[in-house]
């Protein structure tokens, strides 16, 4: 089944990685708010993921939504990692780098387990996690270098062997409607596209489509996704937040070379009077191998800020501008149709 056709008028969904208290902790109360107020607003596509403390956004997610009929929302979540009832305090090596994320969830083992087994495991944990009976979308979690290094090809390579034909199998038997690779690189992507087996559905890309880096992707992935009828969920519109003005890029404290980037980009938002924000919200939908944008949300005020970031009229000259300063790619789709 294609992503899209599950996302037929469903081009913003609710990212839920912030439910699992990253970078900080998010009280219950506003947790549940959150997605309750996003299902007022009318938002239907949700993504999890186990990793996200531990299973704790899964939960939260699964507590609400558990409310409403199944036919009306999609929701995806993902494979690569089981959650054990072994409880762990986390390390100074386990905090460094990525690691610390999700220091604020829950305090359960997160193991990796890319094979056909430990796949089927994680899809029943979340199963009884979310409280459903199926997952419309089921992405493989991060079998990428940014998080294995130069070890991602063998992560891939057990993935290929096991998550991808347990994937297929449970797609199936209806378990779930779709599968895919969930990474924030783009070089898994392009690595399935190139073997010869049944392809995935899909990509959740994160951080790899937008406005502020994009330039790989629409060279290469996109063009070939439009070619093979693969669409594509933009994940992290906001780069990590460094474009809605936070100070992370790539769930690290950004640099001083991302951050002067980004000053420039908000220089010409400010001359045209554009919300940076409503830029990067809008920037991914415009090209037509994107099916849906998935920015995070952990506050009740952010479902309704975001739709209206997403409705926000922008005018075609500052795309243009943007163009012009090389803060674009020549190449690049934009919102105006150019």
């Amino acid at each position: 089944m294609s992503i899209r056709s599950l996302l037929t008028d469903r081009a913003l969904g609710f990212g839920a990685a912030p439910l699992g208290n990253m970078f900080r902790a998010v009280s219950e109360e506003d947790a549940l708010a959150t997605v309750e107020t996003a299902w007022n607003e009318g938002i239907r596509y949700y993504d999890t993921a186990p990793i996200y403390g531990a299973g704790l956004s899964e939960i939260r997610l699964g507590q609400v939504l558990a409310r409403y009929p199944r036919s009306e929302y999609v929701l995806s979540t993902k494979v690569g990692r089981t959650v054990e009832d072994e409880i762990e305090e986390p390390t100074e090596r386990d905090l460094g780098d990525k690691g610390g994320l999700f220091e604020h969830g829950r305090r359960n083992k997160v193991r990796d387990d890319y094979t056909y087994d430990g796949t089927v495991r994680a899809i029943e944990q979340s199963l009884e996690r979310l409280r459903t009976d199926h997952i419309d979308v089921a992405w493989v979690h991060d079998v990428s270098p940014d998080f294995h290094g130069d070890d991602w090809i063998d992560a891939f390579a057990t993935a290929r062997t096991g998550a991808f034909r347990a994937l297929t199998s449970l797609r199936d038997q209806g378990v779930i409607g779709a599968w895919g690779l969930g990474v924030n690189t783009v070089e898994p992507c392009e690595l399935i596209l190139g073997l010869d087996e049944p392809e995935p559905d899909g990509f959740l890309l994160a951080g790899r489509y937008t406005l502020f880096d994009h330039a790989h992707a629409v060279q290469r992935l996109l063009p070939t996704c439009l070619e093979r009828g693969v669409d594509l969920v933009a994940g992290g519109p906001f780069n990590s937040g460094v474009l809605a003005g936070g100070r992370h890029f790539e769930y690290q404290e950004a640099s001083a070379e991302v951050l002067e980037q980004v000053e420039r980009l908000r220089g010409v938002a400010q001359d045209h009077g554009v919300d940076l924000k409503a830029a990067a919200l809008q920037f991914p939908l415009a090209h037509p191998a994107v099916a849906a944008t998935i920015p995070g949300m952990s506050r009740p005020e952010r479902v309704s800020q975001n739709l209206e970031l997403l409705r926000a009229p922008i005018p075609g000259q500052f795309w243009r501008t943007l163009r012009e300063e090389k803060l674009v790619s020549e190449d690049v789709p934009l919102p105006t149709g150019e």
